[in-house]
């Protein structure tokens, strides 16, 4: 019954104020480990594979169909890999692989925990907001980000390994699809993202610290891109197994 319960069972809606995405450059070596057999690393050049810091303030969360008054607003930091699957027939799907879950409030995690794989911690987190410029921070976790929005153009992060913003967008995140391994029945499970009004943003990051990469043993990420969606609609279809091997 828990087993069934954590399959993300039934579809899940809710809104999203703001959704930024830091992306991170990591040589291929050092993320093949994180990751399940089943998958393989969405990569680029054959070189580096990608990590996204997603950090989501949403609203009115709750099972689809539900009426938004019975909702909740969460702030939601996900840390995940671009990964790719090939299903049981054969095709081909991109999406990310979540290694960790945070959020503001301990219902979030209770709930989180029961209805997915997604690994859900409690951690304070506080905004900070002037004109253009906003401060995201955790006192536990350590995690620090600070960017600006602006309407000018920004140029690609230092040492990014892309040649514009054009293909930085391909690992902008969130993709269509997350995959969690069921290892004792040997079975992927695949959630689909449905999302409209979709427009990313780059971001100027300003200075950042996130203690949890340097925690799983990534040694120099590279900063590849920084985006920012608003006022999106988004809902995460019931999950489907799939049987690998």
């Amino acid at each position: 019954m828990m087993q069934f319960l954590k399959s993300h069972p039934f579809a899940v809606e809710a809104y999203f104020d703001s959704s930024v995405v830091l992306s991170f450059a990591v040589p291929k070596e050092q993320l093949i480990h994180l990751i399940p057999p089943c998958l393989e690393l969405d990569l680029l050049n054959e070189q580096y594979g990608f990590i996204a810091v997603a950090m989501v303030q949403t609203r009115k969360l709750r099972p689809k169909g539900f009426p938004a008054f019975m909702g909740n607003d969460f702030f939601l930091i996900g840390y995940r890999i671009f990964v790719r699957y090939k299903t049981s027939e054969g095709k081909r799907l991109r999406g990310l692989y979540i290694l960790r879950s945070e959020t503001d409030k301990k219902k979030m995690e209770w709930l989180g925990s029961l209805f997915t794989q997604y690994k859900y911690q409690t951690i304070d987190i506080k905004q900070q907001r002037e004109k253009d410029i906003q401060l995201i921070q955790s006192d536990s976790s350590g995690l620090q980000v600070k960017f600006r929005r602006a309407e000018q153009e920004i140029p690609l992060p230092k040492q990014s390994p892309f040649t514009d913003w054009k293909e930085a967008r391909r690992f902008a995140g969130p993709l269509p699809f997350t995959f969690s391994y069921l290892e004792r029945e040997k079975k992927v499970l695949i959630v689909e993202g449905v999302r409209s009004n979709w427009t990313p943003k780059p971001v100027q990051v300003l200075e950042y610290k996130i203690p949890y990469l340097e925690n799983i043993g990534v040694e120099s990420p590279v900063l590849a891109n920084a985006f920012e969606i608003t006022e999106i609609p988004y809902y995460w279809k019931k999950g489907k197994k799939d049987s690998w091997r």
